[in-house]
């Protein structure tokens, strides 16, 4: 969910009217043309993984294109740049609410922008799948550790949630690492600060015992305070909830104060660009993150070869083929609703329902939502740093514990 690069333009290009079919159907040089949204961090704080979700949508509609996969239809991208910030999230909502050639919302890659977007594109009938946001609360409401209830029937994500991931993360510290002693930190951010909560909960469930915690801000730089009070805790593992931003920071000047113990995060830290910040400090610290490594799908060859072809900026490793699926998600639904280039007055409204239906063989797997809207996807993977480069040290699928 997010990182750090310059603008691209590419990929984010206006459109015109609307509509669109597809199933496996054929089209692309139609007289229509059909708009799918990006909202992510293009520039700033967590760009990187943005860029990545952008062209990942890029790619699905060019190949859809390509392909003629809807008769009558052209697809086209328009990518708006969120900066990471909930407020510029909602106000690109609202943007692609009010062009009508826009039937499909990718994105955001922030749970907390998400939480700003999802009301506004509600209102609208306007189908959202996200590929990165895994705060349970999105899909399953505010208690959804008590009672599940969907908020938005329009809001999809093909990430699997925090209430998973945690607790993979839990398991895999306590049974694989057989660390005892967990300090937790978090950026008070809707993903991190719930990321490190679920942690907490299953990491003492399992015999673990968290013996600190603390908060940091986002753009924070200075950690070598807290990172001597995590080295004078006594603890075997650092837990962080939050994005790749500060915890490659965090990490570099924890080994600096003597504290030689793993920093372990979430997909949020799940980027090259992490490694490349904290150097050697990085070594040895892990990740969870959703799915299993993108280049060793077969079905995802051909997109991973294309993104590098093109140069694209960005990090396609981490969002980029669950964004290349949330918009395929969306082109096939837009098929079934626009026929013969014609698109009926409730388009985004059926477009909703189709989604709702999906049910197809992704790049990174199954694709199809449960009654929350979450995919039923629920693989997770543990990667660690080993010789500067992040590699897979276990896949699986979580359930609390």
């Amino acid at each position: 969910m997010v990182i750090l690069t310059s603008v691209l333009t590419t990929g984010a290009l206006t459109l015109t009217a609307c509509g669109s079919r597809n199933d496996d159907s054929k089209g692309g040089d139609g007289n229509v043309t059909v708009t799918i949204g990006v909202d992510a961090p293009l520039t700033g704080q967590n760009s990187a993984t943005g860029l990545g979700i952008q062209y990942g949508a890029q790619i699905a509609v060019d190949d859809a294109n390509k392909n003629k996969s809807v008769p009558g239809v052209t697809f086209k991208v328009k990518a708006l740049d969120d900066k990471a910030i909930p407020a510029t999230g909602q106000q690109n909502a609202s943007q692609f609410v009010a062009e009508k050639d826009v039937l499909g919302v990718v994105g955001p890659l922030n749970s907390g922008v998400a939480t700003q977007m999802q009301q506004v594109l509600s209102a609208a009938n306007l189908v959202e799948i996200s590929p990165s946001n895994t705060a349970p609360e999105l899909t399953q409401g505010k208690d959804w550790q008590t009672s599940k209830s969907r908020p938005f029937k329009n809001y999809f994500r093909t990430a699997t949630t925090d209430a998973l991931q945690g607790a993979f993360a839990a398991d895999y510290a306590v049974n694989g690492l057989k660390k005892k002693k967990a300090f937790v930190v978090d950026d008070k951010q809707t993903y991190g600060a719930g990321l490190s909560k679920i942690f907490k909960e299953q990491f003492v469930k399992q015999g673990g015992q968290v013996i600190g915690t603390d908060h940091v801000n986002t753009g924070d730089r200075d950690f070598s305070t807290l990172a001597t009070k995590i080295k004078k805790s006594g603890a075997d593992l650092l837990y962080y909830g939050g994005q790749y931003d500060e915890s490659q920071v965090l990490t570099k000047q924890l080994k600096e104060a003597g504290a030689n113990i793993p920093l372990f995060g979430g997909d949020g830290m799940f980027t090259p660009t992490y490694i490349k910040t904290a150097g050697k400090a990085a070594e040895g610290d892990l990740v969870t993150s959703i799915g299993v490594p993108v280049d060793t799908l077969p079905a995802a060859k051909t997109f991973v070869d294309t993104y590098k072809a093109k140069k694209y900026p960005g990090d396609y490793g981490t969002y980029g083929s669950y964004a290349y699926d949330a918009t395929t998600a969306i082109i096939k639904a837009v098929g079934q609703v626009v026929k013969d280039g014609k698109i009926p007055s409730d388009a985004r409204n059926q477009v909703v329902d189709a989604v709702q239906k999906s049910s197809f063989d992704g790049i990174s797997g199954k694709i199809s939502f449960d009654e929350f809207g979450d995919t039923t996807n629920k693989q997770l993977t543990v990667y660690q740093v080993t010789n500067g480069e992040w590699k897979s040290v276990k896949s699986g699928v979580a359930t609390p514990k």
